[in-house]
């Protein structure tokens, strides 16, 4: 029996690679975005043309825009929401109002129309990010044990991170209340084409293709591990296939870390170019220096693990930022 599958923020960077995914499988898919951020550019488009491929634009903020997706769905994946560091800090009670509000419809929607199928719930590492600001500790590598963190409520920085606080109180609860069957996932650094343009690989690719020199650096001995986008979604249907993971969170990262010297060094040994200068300079402020999910909960339950060489994703990207410069 073909599969139906719904994807909320389905026009963007991981909506858009986890469709692509499903509709290989031959499930039947349905998007849903309101291009807040992302848009309809040719490979949307071009995905947009296969026939078990649907859009449909909504402002899910608003309840009875839930009507147009209908029902009936076996799967539901919950990635809508508004992101970006540099909108946590220029408009955080949009963050706050949006992200809070699309989650506790897609909750309440899928409680009264699609109790049938499972939902999954897209948080974030960010949610337990400011452990190490407030209290100078966090296990490396963290597991899904550790604690949720805001430092500081006040600061706009944490704006984002604590609608997935609560956005995974929501969904646990409900399907606690409801007996409903959910997961949830906390992604790490995924990257690959269509991943915008603010990011860390993004941006370094962006000068590296500038031939910027002095190349900028930004947080030298920051540590960072990267998910190619993949195995990020390959990961995120298994979670969701699995009624092991009925009622669980995962990590879902790599565990090869680099530090952003080695980051840009491998950059400039996989495409041949260097410049004559590199300058590092301080990350910005609030910035975490070090982030490395513990992938032993989900490889155990579902048997996945990153099998994308970094090289290689990193390849797959450059070559998507050529034929896509920013404008």
């Amino acid at each position: 029996m073909i599969k139906k599958a719904l994807i909320t923020g389905g026009a963007g960077f991981i909506g858009y690679h986890l469709a692509k995914h499903l509709a290989g499988l031959d499930y039947k898919v349905v998007i849903t975005d309101n291009f807040f951020r992302s848009t309809k550019d040719k490979d949307l488009s071009e995905l947009l043309t296969s026939p078990n491929v649907e859009f449909i634009q909504a402002d899910l903020t608003n309840m009875t825009e839930w009507d147009k997706l209908g029902s009936g769905y076996d799967q539901v994946y919950h990635l809508a929401a508004v992101n970006g560091t540099k909108l946590f800090y220029e408009m955080p009670h949009e963050v706050l109002r949006i992200n809070l509000m699309t989650t506790i419809n897609a909750i309440e929607w899928f409680r009264s129309k699609n109790s049938e199928g499972k939902i999954l719930f897209t948080s974030s590492n960010e949610l337990y990010a400011g452990a190490r600001e407030a209290f100078d500790s966090l296990p490396i590598p963290t597991p899904e044990t550790v604690p949720a963190v805001i430092p500081d409520i006040s600061n706009p920085r944490w704006s984002y991170a604590s609608t997935k606080l609560i956005g995974e109180q929501l969904f646990i609860h409900y399907a606690k209340s409801y007996n409903l069957r959910m997961a949830i996932v906390r992604p790490h650094n995924f990257y690959g084409p269509r991943a915008g343009y603010h990011h860390v690989i993004p941006e370094l690719i962006g000068r590296y293709l500038n031939k910027t020199d002095p190349f900028i650096v930004y947080g030298e001995q920051d540590k960072r591990s990267f998910c190619y986008i993949d195995d990020a979604v390959r990961a995120i249907r298994l979670v969701m296939e699995s009624d092991k993971t009925d009622g669980q969170t995962y990590h879902i990262g790599s565990p090869e870390e680099y530090k952003m010297r080695g980051l840009a060094e491998a950059i400039f040994t996989t495409f041949g170019w260097r410049p004559k200068k590199v300058e590092y300079q301080e990350s910005p402020a609030g910035s975490v220096k070090r982030r490395l999910a513990d992938i032993s909960k989900i490889k155990r339950d579902t048997g996945w693990e990153p099998i994308v060489p970094f090289t290689e994703g990193v390849k797959k990207t450059f070559d998507w930022y050529i034929a896509n410069p920013k404008k």
